[in-house]
């Protein structure tokens, strides 16, 4: 099995941190096109069966435009920041009805010391996160085992940025997971190294994150009513 990045991806985005500008990317597209969007979509490609396999309701999407993969572009209109170009490249692997509904996705982010692995639910309305809130409080145990058992734990990271300042109100003094009602993000996440991202065997290392993640992603579908 080949990699799919190299340190030349690495070192174009590196290149793009240091060098926000239009006219700099223009002259390095081929770069980008060569070392980042193509590798992204083969990888995007070979993740589909073991996707499938997993849930028929997602999907790893390699289209140029309205697929998976994020755009490279990032929209100034109402930033501060008016450098127009992420110094990352990330994908989302979404579930089917996520053009209709608010839904849970599995991401995959590279950059340079700072890439990850995840799924769940990054900023969701108001509406949705206490239907999740909800749903955790009424059905307990299975949040236990699906984003508290030891293995899942020792695998990823629940985020735990943005969270209310206190549990909301009702909420038993005694409910085990009153600190989760807190959160405002529903994803667990786990660091990949820049050696497993420039490696061989990163298609086997997301294939079993894909797996790892699933019974996370199959509670919030379901708090969601969403097939899983």
């Amino acid at each position: 099995m080949s990699a799919y990045f190299s340190a030349k991806t690495f070192k174009f985005l590196r290149g793009l941190a240091r060098h926000n500008e239009r006219e700099w990317f223009h002259a390095h597209k081929p770069e980008y096109e060569a070392h980042l969007r193509q590798p992204y979509q083969r990888l995007l490609l070979d993740l589909q069966p073991a996707l499938a396999g997993i849930s028929l309701h997602f999907r790893a999407d390699p289209k140029t435009v309205g697929g998976s993969l994020y755009r490279i572009h990032r929209d100034t209109r109402y930033a501060h920041d008016k450098s127009p170009y992420k110094t990352w490249q990330g994908a989302k692997l979404y579930h089917e009805r996520s053009r209709q509904v608010e839904a849970p996705s599995f991401r995959i982010h590279i950059q340079p010391g700072r890439s990850f692995v995840g799924g769940g639910l990054w900023h969701p309305e108001t509406a949705i996160q206490r239907k999740v809130r909800q749903f955790i409080l009424d059905n307990p145990s299975g949040w236990q085992g699906a984003a508290h058992s030891p293995a899942f734990r020792e695998r990823y990271a629940l985020e735990s940025r943005d969270m209310l300042v206190r549990i909301p109100a009702g909420v038993p003094a005694d409910f085990a997971h009153a600190n989760d009602l807190r959160r405002r993000n529903f994803a667990a996440t786990r660091v990949l190294e820049d050696a497993d991202v420039l490696g061989e065997n990163l298609l086997d290392i997301l294939e079993q994150d894909l797996a790892a993640l699933a019974p996370f992603m199959d509670y919030l579908c379901a708090a969601l009513d969403l097939e899983f």
